[in-house]
């Protein structure tokens, strides 16, 4: 039981992670559309990771009951195919919420730096999140400490704190200044004011 409700959590987190990408989306394509589309994409990737773990920790249970229910020359060879499965899993929390999130993170809190849309001490919290988590990330990598562990949880610590920061920020404030997010050029807006949008690529030719 206990596993099936871990892997309902960590569905909801990965659908989570999604909806944050797309949601922001639309605000910060407009400082930067690259690192926009990287950023979605980041969290796409990030989703797909957590949820290749969520199989993994469900197929881990079916194995083990088969295990239990048909015990003989089979067993082991089921045990062993779990043991696997458990790994795949613990790679996957390593990849997901560690190396792929700190990259997102990264991307995420410097648009929020540059665009001055969240105070720039809380996007700061944010690059420091992102790289110290990377950081971590590698050491577990390399086997200088487990990721869960009281070193791995002091990593973490920055990068929760800007995911928290960053939340209760835009639910009480928004984004600051409207006109650190302009509207996009788009063909009708050069048609209402060329002046603004100047040599725009949508303006006619």
């Amino acid at each position: 039981m206990a596993q099936f409700l871990g892997a309902l959590c960590e569905f909801v987190l990965a659908l989570a992670v999604i909806g944050t990408g797309v949601a922001l989306y639309p605000v910060v394509t407009r400082q930067n559309e690259g690192a926009a589309l990287g950023y979605v994409c980041g969290r796409l990737l990030e989703a797909a990771v957590i949820l290749v773990g969520v199989i993994s920790v469900l197929s881990v249970v079916t194995l083990r009951r088969n295990s239990a229910a048909a015990p003989g020359p089979d067993a082991p060879s089921l045990v062993t195919a779990a043991d696997t499965l458990v790994a795949v899993h613990d790679w996957t929390f390593l990849f997901g919420p560690n190396f792929v999130l700190g990259a997102n993170t990264l991307v995420l809190a410097a648009l929020m730096y540059r665009s001055r849309l969240v105070p720039r001490s809380l996007a700061v919290l944010g690059l420091a999140g992102g790289a110290l988590i990377c950081a971590s990330a590698t050491a577990v990598l390399f086997g200088l400490y487990e990721q869960v562990s009281d070193a791995g949880t002091l990593a973490a610590l920055p990068v929760s704190a800007w995911e928290v920061g960053l939340a209760v920020w835009l639910l009480a404030k928004g984004f600051t200044g409207p006109a650190q997010c302009p509207e996009p050029n788009t063909v009708e807006r050069w048609e209402a004011s060329p002046e603004t949008v100047g040599g725009h690529s949508l303006a006619p030719r």
